[in-house]
């Protein structure tokens, strides 16, 4: 949550009188944005690829907050690559933050959590399709889907609810990042915003409206919500 789309929606819940624990990898980052929301913020440094700093982490959370009421499993690697430039590291990175890390935290969480919470993962509108240049991107979001449901199907008896969210192209520094890989940015970022209907990227701030919508629909499980403008339907 030291950025972009978990930032945002920290952002907005504590905005709207929520207490927040902050999880990224970037302590120094996350003890200032935790210091700039002030009271009801926490940060809570750690790497989602690893089992063990989370499940420390989880419970250091819930010692914090007490109960929980929203998990929200945003944290994501991204960056293209064309097929063969795949090294076993970059591959094993975006499948432990992609995919095991939501895994990991939905596990933890799951222990402790009562019902009438609700876990939401951040999946991509590459949950739904291929692209090429994202092989490890696309494989890591598509899994989620599948973990998303899976969750769902498993957690409903406890009446906790599991959903995904799957965005288009977001303007994030990620994003920015992933622009300036190309020796023609400009054009790519062209080309990114003509690919989607309603010609634009979305903000953070749309996609952490969304988080809070879907955490307060009662009755959505197993969903995978496209918040793409409308790239995925056309």
């Amino acid at each position: 949550a030291s950025s972009g789309i978990g930032l945002a929606t920290a952002r907005r819940i504590h905005a709207d009188g929520g207490t927040v624990a902050l999880l990224a990898t970037r302590a120094a980052m996350l003890d200032g944005i935790a210091s700039e929301l002030g009271d009801r913020a926490f940060a809570v440094p750690t790497d989602v690829s690893d089992p063990s700093q989370v499940s420390a982490s989880i419970e250091r959370c819930f010692e914090l907050l007490g109960d929980v009421d929203l998990v929200v499993n945003s944290a994501g690697v991204d960056g293209p690559s064309a097929l063969l430039d795949i090294t076993d590291e970059k591959w094993a990175r975006s499948i432990g933050v992609n995919l095991s890390g939501p895994f990991y935290v939905s596990r933890e969480s799951a222990r402790r959590l009562k019902g009438g919470s609700c876990i939401i993962n951040i999946g991509s509108e590459l949950s739904f399709m291929g692209m090429g240049l994202y092989v490890d991107y696309c494989a890591s979001k598509a899994g989620l889907i599948g973990l998303t449901q899976a969750l769902a199907a498993e957690l409903a008896e406890r009446q906790i609810r599991v959903n995904a969210i799957c965005p288009g192209p977001v303007d994030t520094p990620m994003m920015e990042a992933e622009i300036a890989w190309f020796p023609n940015p400009d054009e790519v970022r062209q080309m990114a915003v003509d690919r989607v209907p309603l010609k634009r990227w979305a903000t953070p701030d749309e996609i952490a409206d969304a988080v809070v919508y879907m955490a307060g629909a009662k009755f959505a499980t197993g969903a995978a919500w496209s918040l793409d403008g409308g790239t995925t339907a056309c």
